[in-house]
């Protein structure tokens, strides 16, 4: 008789209340929400991946000429060959800029072409301690450059260093994108000013978009079986909604 009663005890369904009720309810829609967030990384990181290979098929194709009818959709993600003259009168910073976590500014500067045009070419970044003033003629270079780097469209709201939007106030026609130089960019005239930081090459990891897609799915699996067991192990017995 023990034995029976026992086991009934033990198959005796678990009664929810109203109260148990919602809240398993708000557990299951935190845990749909997480798994949401979850193939939401899972997109990104497919939309990353395609980036990543068109920005990698694009330099890999050989250097393309700096001329004054090279367009933006052209010069995008391309590693380009520029020769000219700096004209640090227009020198610009870009405020403000990090490098791996130290405030600075970014100095962007007209490369005059022989064709009478210029290109704005970002000769990479210098500390600043509240990431505005610097000593710009610090990091000046020879006027002469033969220089390699990535084009780039200019960041979007930024005035200061976007060439449509600058193209009135200087005198000679500017080009619609940015040239970044490389570390390994060849300067006929030497290596970059001690403190001018070159930026690093594009980066075409997979991010952190899977790692976070793992989390998301996780949380989601620990709040349905952690809700599930809670509920069973109140009640002792498999769950039955009671109204």
């Amino acid at each position: 008789m023990a034995a029976r009663r026992q086991a009934g005890a033990a198959a005796r369904p678990v009664r929810l209340g109203r109260r148990d009720l919602a809240g398993l309810l708000v557990a299951l829609a935190v845990a749909a929400l997480c798994a949401r967030l979850g193939f939401w990384q899972l997109d990104r990181l497919r939309q990353r991946r395609e980036r990543n290979a068109v920005s990698r098929a694009a330099q890999a194709r050989p250097l393309l000429e700096v001329t004054s009818a090279l367009t933006l959709d052209s010069a995008r993600e391309r590693r380009l060959h520029a020769s000219g003259v700096y004209d640090y009168a227009w020198q610009r910073p870009w405020r403000p800029r990090s490098y791996e976590g130290a405030p600075g500014v970014a100095l962007i500067t007209p490369l005059k072409l022989a064709d009478g045009s210029a290109v704005l070419v970002d000769r990479g970044w210098a500390p600043s301690p509240d990431a505005y003033h610097v000593d710009q003629p610090a990091y000046r270079e020879p006027d002469s450059a033969d220089v390699i780097g990535i084009g780039m469209a200019a960041p979007r709201a930024r005035g200061d260093v976007d060439p449509a939007q600058l193209r009135d106030s200087l005198p000679y026609p500017l080009l619609a994108f940015v040239l970044q130089l490389l570390p390994s960019s060849s300067n006929l005239h030497g290596p970059a000013p001690p403190g001018l930081m070159r930026w690093p090459p594009p980066d075409q990891s997979d991010g952190p978009h899977l790692s976070y897609a793992i989390q998301w799915f996780s949380f989601a699996v620990i709040i349905v079986v952690g809700s599930v067991a809670l509920l069973k192990k109140k009640g002792g017995g498999t769950i039955n909604a009671r109204f």
